[in-house]
């Protein structure tokens, strides 16, 4: 009989809903407490339910049923390595690409791959690039796409010439063009290789044997075919304009192509050009007594030589001022008088002041060629930020400049060769100088001796370097082809004798025009569209613009539906890499190790793909010593919960033994509940992308509710029950559910790993790739939100006895659990109908010797007891059945001895089993 009374309920529509919590799925509800933490608190807690029975410790070790599997707990030193090398050939990774292509499924998932360049070693760039492709592509493919993704790299251009002329050294010099490409070409076929076989050994799934390069003669064919397509169009057009140019790579550049040093150190210099011809107003305002000279500012004094004019801003208003120092008149902004006569370290008096427009007419002699006319002329682009207000013009050094220069027909001479020094037009004085350093100091020193100089300084500022050599580049015209792209629906109009002169060799197509059409040869069907781009974000204003506007323009559609954009890779400090620094991280030592494995030791490919997923990589990606080996340390865990997992289902085989969901433990039951919950979200994340928060939701999930929770209270149940007892088999269906999910859902992430669990699968006779077996399947008849009422307000008063006891063993105390009658006893009672039972769902939630449950506070207690009071608020039916109830949890030293075979105190002595374990061996 009970020591208190029997609960009188909230009411039959209640007591229903709380009876049928593991029956059929109902809507959701939220629960709730107060005096408890919401979820489950995990606790170091000795004792039955957190250790192993000590097999060796008496008669009964050969009746216990302790886990077994060959699975290993961990790889050491090489093991890892070896171990993957021998999954990838065992489990058919190179067949794989072909297998699912032969495939009869409805959907096709298509990433096109932004063919990396030749030029060198893989490095960790690519380890992040070619695994985030490769995760995409293993999940699409498990989920039931056929998977369209053709390798391919960039084989042209600069970055493979600069690395083959650094190797060829003085011997380059005398070599032809053609006979330097055909060198560049071998080289980017090793390159190729070294690149391949590193993709392949990271478990990049792909048809290695057909993949695309830019210098195969049918994608050159394919390429020009769109570059006629967009000719035929009257896109294509060749004109002399000024362009970014590189004296160190001799080429032009574009845009994408530019790094900005911030740091940059440039001569800036204030430069008088007498006045000429006055415009009708200014002529008025100077009486002619005084030489009056135009003040212009500029940071490229090597452009002075190519002046053609100086702009003014029509709207803005002009001074002229008289110099206290010289008596001179100048002509400036009247906004930066103050600003630069405090610059020149003089003053100024303002005699008049002028529209822009009034300047309009006038003309003034070039600083360093007195017979030399340079006009007034507007112009929108001069600005009042700094300077004077009036722009020196040189029409084939500035992208504004030669604007000025086509409207008002000045002439675009480049007195600037490839290599960036002067030519023979410059003079004698300047012939052969290199304008960034010895040409500028020539210009400045010949300003001084015409008497033009007023002022020279540095400026540190930002200016743009070559990307690939990190030197400064400048801007000169030369004659270059060119797509119009303002309005692609508008032909450009193409002039000139020469417009489709080609010489071959030497009229060669943009490296990001050559990538950038790659989607005409490799993207397949008649719509050539792919599902997703994923380049790093360099590729913003490289790659992606180029494929977008020659898809475009050829045919008015994007090649692509989805742009994905990663950072770059940093080393764990956030620091760039460089060998100076000492940080440079090579993909081939993170798997394979490096001279020193006690250093540098060999992770293997999954623990390089589990850092790029689990990076944020919309950002930059650190990696480093210490971010490895937290990578490692998270997948030892996993195999730790991998290795329970398969221990635990040895004698199990789930056709014949598994137990129907409804018959199944109240906990088990819920762990199916949250594994649904789980694959759901898993499978979500896969379809954005967001192949961090599949990390980090499945490490929460097997660190937290499987190793510190669910395992913790079922070991007692696997190890020491019958081994035909439903009780074991209802935990041991949740293992098999459990251990297919995790598996699936780390898979497309950690290929090798996810292989190896499948060959070691107990019921699995001849076990198949995993990656030919599907996505994670769950059942609907899974979803019981009333199960978390259940088994959260249980947790919550276990939570309150566990934070009792703490570094105590919790099976050394029994445990009272007072709740006042209603909804949540009900709830409670179901998952212990007795009193007081030492093998109920609600024991082993607890922990404890043995629990027993009252709806009334005993009469009588010892003196050593805790007492421990909480609330719960049970939230059932979208909030239309709440209740918050009262409980107290009352904890004192169990009076049993300890069991000599489960370790539990519910022995009468401890030389005799206690009565579960008794009837378990006898019946043995």
């Amino acid at each position: 009989m009970r020591w208190g009374l029997r609960p009188r309920g909230p009411g039959a529509a209640a007591l229903a809903t709380a009876r049928s919590l593991w029956g059929t799925p109902r809507l959701p509800c939220s629960p709730g407490w107060q005096g408890a933490t919401k979820r489950l608190l995990v606790r170091s807690v000795s004792g039955a339910s957190n250790h192993q029975p000590n097999s060796n410790s008496g008669r009964y070790r050969d009746t216990v049923l302790l886990p077994q599997t060959s699975f290993p707990m961990k790889l050491l030193g090489r093991q890892q390595p070896d171990t993957e090398l021998e999954i990838q050939q065992k489990c058919g990774f190179s067949e794989l690409y072909s297998w699912q292509r032969e495939r009869k499924v409805k959907t096709e998932f298509c990433l096109h791959d932004g063919p990396p360049y030749a030029n060198g070693d893989p490095h960790v760039g690519h380890a992040l690039n070619k695994i985030l492709k490769d995760i995409a592509n293993r999940f699409h493919m498990m989920n039931g796409s056929k998977i369209h993704f053709v390798p391919g790299w960039d084989c042209h251009g600069l970055p493979i010439e600069i690395k083959v002329l650094s190797e060829l050294g003085r011997e380059a010099q005398n070599l032809s063009a053609m006979e330097i490409r055909k060198k560049a070409r071998s080289f980017a076929k090793a390159a190729i290789e070294k690149q391949k076989s590193a993709f392949i050994r990271w478990g990049i799934m792909a048809d290695w044997n057909n993949c695309y390069y830019t210098f195969d003669g049918k994608y050159e064919a394919k390429q020009l075919r769109t570059f006629y397509q967009m000719y035929d169009k009257g896109l294509v057009y060749r004109s002399y304009k000024p362009v970014f140019w590189s004296p160190s790579s001799r080429t032009a550049l574009a845009e994408a192509e530019l790094e900005y040093n911030p740091e940059h150190v440039s001569r800036s210099i204030y430069v008088k050009f007498p006045l000429l011809k006055p415009s009708p107003k200014l002529a008025s305002l100077i009486d002619g007594s005084s030489p009056v000279s135009i003040l212009v500012w500029t940071t490229q004094p090597w452009t002075i030589p190519a002046n053609e004019a100086v702009c003014y801003m029509p709207e803005s208003k002009y001074a002229v001022v008289k110099c206290s120092k010289s008596g001179d008149l100048y002509v400036l902004a009247a906004d930066k008088v103050a600003s630069v006569a405090s610059t020149l370290e003089t003053t100024f008096e303002t005699i008049s002041t002028l529209s822009g427009v009034d300047l309009e007419n006038g003309t003034c002699s070039h600083p360093l060629i007195p017979d030399k006319a340079s006009p007034l002329l507007p112009a929108n682009h001069v600005t009042m930020a700094k300077g004077t207000g009036l722009v020196h013009t040189a029409p084939a050094h500035g992208m504004e400049d030669y604007g000025v220069a086509s409207q008002h027909n000045l002439p675009m001479d480049c007195l600037v060769d490839e290599d960036g020094v002067f030519t023979d037009v410059a003079g004698p004085e300047l012939q052969n100088k290199a304008v960034l350093e010895e040409g500028t100091d020539v210009v400045i020193k010949m300003l001084q001796t015409a008497k033009n100089l007023l002022k020279e300084e540095k400026l540190v500022h930002s200016y743009p370097y070559d990307w690939r050599t990190k030197k400064p580049v400048v801007i000169r015209a030369s004659k270059q082809w060119f797509i119009n792209i303002t309005d692609i629906k508008t032909a450009a109009k193409v002039g000139g004798p020469d417009a489709l002169e080609y010489v071959p060799g030497q009229d060669i197509l943009d490296i990001w025009f050559d990538s950038g059409t790659s989607w005409s040869y490799v993207l397949p069907g008649p719509d050539q569209r792919a599902d997703l781009y994923l380049e790093g974000k360099d590729q913003l204003g490289g790659w992606f613009q180029s494929s977008l506007l020659t898809s475009v323009a050829a045919r008015k559609r994007a090649p692509y539906k989805t742009v994905i954009v990663h950072g770059f890779t940093l080393g764990e400090k956030g620091e760039k890499m460089s060998k100076s620094l000492g940080n440079v991280i090579h993909p081939d030592v993170v798997v394979n190790g490096g001279q020193d494995q006690s250093k540098e030791p060999p992770y293997g490919a999954d623990v390089l793909r589990w850092w790029v997923a689990d990076s944020n990589v919309f950002t930059e990606v650190a990696i480093g010593p210490s971010v490895l080996n937290a990578a490692r340390d998270d997948i030892s865990k996993l195999r730790n919960t991998l290795r329970f997992l398969l221990g635990n289902v040895a004698d199990f085989n789930p056709e014949t033994d598994s137990i129907p969901v409804n018959d199944m433990y109240v906990i088990d039951q819920y762990m199916l509940h949250l594994l649904q919950d789980l694959a759901n979200k898993i499978t979500e994340l896969y379809k954005q992308y967001d192949f961090g928060k599949v990390v980090r939701l499945l490490r929460t999930f097997y660190t937290r509710e499987l190793s510190n929770f669910y395992f913790s209270i079922i070991k007692d149940r696997l190890y020491c029950e019958k081994e035909n007892d439903p009780k074991r088999r209802s935990c041991q269906t949740a293992l098999v559910e459990i251990l297919d999910v995790i598996v699936r859902s780390f898979a497309p992430i950690l290929p090798h790993l996810a292989e190896e669990v499948f060959q070691h699968i107990p019921y699995i006779k001849e076990p198949k790739s995993v990656f030919r077996t599907g996505w994670i399947s769950t059942s609907s008849i899974w979803k019981k939100p009333g199960l978390e009422e259940a088994v959260e307000s249980a947790c919550a008063m276990r939570d309150s006895f566990l934070g009792s006891i703490p570094g105590k063993n919790a099976a050394e105390y029994k445990v009272i659990t007072v709740i006042e009658p209603g909804l949540l006893f009900e709830i409670i009672e179901m998952l212990q109908s007795e009193e007081t039972s030492s093998t109920s769902q609600l024991n082993e939630l607890m922990m404890a010797s043995e629990s027993t449950l009252l709806a009334q506070e005993p009469r009588e207690m010892t003196a050593d007891v805790i007492e421990l009071k909480g609330k719960f608020l049970i939230n059932l039916e979208g909030g239309d059945i709440r209740e918050e109830s009262s409980y107290k949890v009352i904890v004192m030293p169990t009076t049993k001895e300890k069991c000599p075979r489960c370790w539990k105190y519910t022995a009468e002595s401890s030389d005799t089993l206690c009565p579960r374990c008794a009837e378990v061996v006898s019946g043995k």
